[in-house]
């Protein structure tokens, strides 16, 4: 594996540099929200994707027949990473799980309606996975779907919906078949997210951003609005949540705050010592160092095994995901250790020790643990696919 990049690389990194200097917007450009930094739920941050799309970025890797270049996913990588890195909203769910899905499995007529507004920015997706007594566990999903006349008629609840509160469509699994064994008998739909069977409910996270509870009553979807093959949608959500545990989550939020620890450290003085002199403190930054590189090369070998497999590499996305996700918190945890009692004050307080991003990071790594499925989750895919474990140890 070559980690050098090469001159067109280099030459693409200079024009997304120069793209988010010319089109700079503090309120499409936050970078103390962490993760969810990635999502379009505001004017501003819509606005940016359509000038995004302008520039024929929404589908580097797509097929050309579908409006795509053709490009390799290592372009998409580096420029979510670039548009991580200042806080803005990055090319994911629209893109990669319902865009690449549609591409792969998609009727024509499911193709036609949604490729050309997912490359031109003009919608938006939910995406329903998760269900109260299931979690992370995309396979135990209850919803229900029963066919009636030309459709389907949808009863039950998703929660944890992030973007159901300004989304337009819902991109949703329900099992179809409630005798068929527990991966099996799940279908994918699109909804709208203005059907009147859908009720809402906000659900704020430990670091005060809106996810929802999604309640569905006698919900009617026509089957021409079901992605792919009948009961086959368990197979296209784990390749859709590959993808997610590495888009979703980059690198460049974590090397972010650990050079604003760094910082810190470089000048912040306890007890009229500085801490940058303190043995214990220094190990500890130099070991979250090296883990950030560790971190940052799983997600180049996740690049590289994409490249070179007609498959989603499902080990290495849970390898990077687990091992970044965790990152992330053993840093947040470092970080406020390090601060000491002035960390614990909230964002925007002013003199605040790194004005508060301490306290706020400490709050948000919580989810990244979680969303795209856990790290009990990651560890089981990883003993059972990549070890060669039995599923029930």
């Amino acid at each position: 594996m070559d980690f050098e990049f090469s001159q067109e690389e280099r030459r693409f990194l200079g024009e997304v540099d120069k793209f988010l200097k010319d089109n700079y917007d503090i309120k499409a450009m936050d970078v103390t929200r962490e993760n969810m930094a990635q999502v379009c739920d505001t004017p501003e941050r819509r606005a940016f994707m359509k000038k995004l799309a302008a520039r024929g970025w929404m589908g580097i890797t797509w097929p050309k027949q579908y409006g795509g270049q053709d490009g390799g996913g290592f372009y998409e990588y580096l420029l979510n990473e670039k548009l991580s890195s200042v806080g803005a909203p990055q090319i994911g769910k629209g893109v990669g799980i319902i865009g690449k899905t549609l591409i792969n499995v998609g009727s024509e007529k499911l193709k036609q309606e949604f490729l050309p507004q997912i490359l031109a920015a003009t919608i938006e997706f939910a995406v329903g996975y998760s269900e109260p007594s299931a979690g992370s566990d995309a396979a135990a999903m209850r919803l229900k779907a029963e066919r009636k006349d030309d459709g389907w008629v949808l009863n039950g609840q998703k929660v944890f919906t992030t973007s159901a509160h300004f989304a337009d469509w819902y991109w949703v699994g329900a099992r179809t078949d409630p005798e068929a064994k527990k991966h099996h008998g799940i279908s994918l739909f699109l909804i709208r997210m203005d059907d009147p069977g859908l009720t809402i409910h906000p659900m704020y996270t430990m670091g005060n951003e809106r996810t929802n509870a999604v309640f569905f009553d006698n919900v009617f979807v026509h089957d021409d609005y079901r992605v792919g093959q009948l009961n086959k949608g368990f197979q296209y959500i784990a390749e859709a949540l590959d993808i997610e545990r590495f888009s979703m989550f980059t690198f460049s939020p974590i090397r972010g705050r650990m050079e604003l620890l760094c910082d810190y450290v470089k000048t912040a003085k306890r007890d009229g010592k500085a801490l940058k002199d303190d043995p214990v403190i220094r190990q500890r930054v130099a070991q979250l160092v090296t883990e950030c590189e560790v971190a940052r090369l799983l997600g180049v070998r996740f690049v590289d095994a994409a490249l070179n497999s007609s498959k989603t590499p499902t080990i290495e996305a849970s390898h990077y995901k687990l091992y970044a996700t965790e990152l992330s918190r053993r840093l947040a945890d470092a970080t406020m250790d390090i601060v000491g009692p002035g960390g614990q004050l909230a964002l925007g307080t002013e003199d605040a020790p790194l004005k508060g991003r301490s306290e706020s990071c400490y709050t948000y790594t919580v989810i990244d643990t979680i969303g795209g499925g856990s790290s009990e989750v990651q560890k089981n895919i990883i003993a059972t696919r990549k070890l060669g474990l039995p599923r029930n140890f």
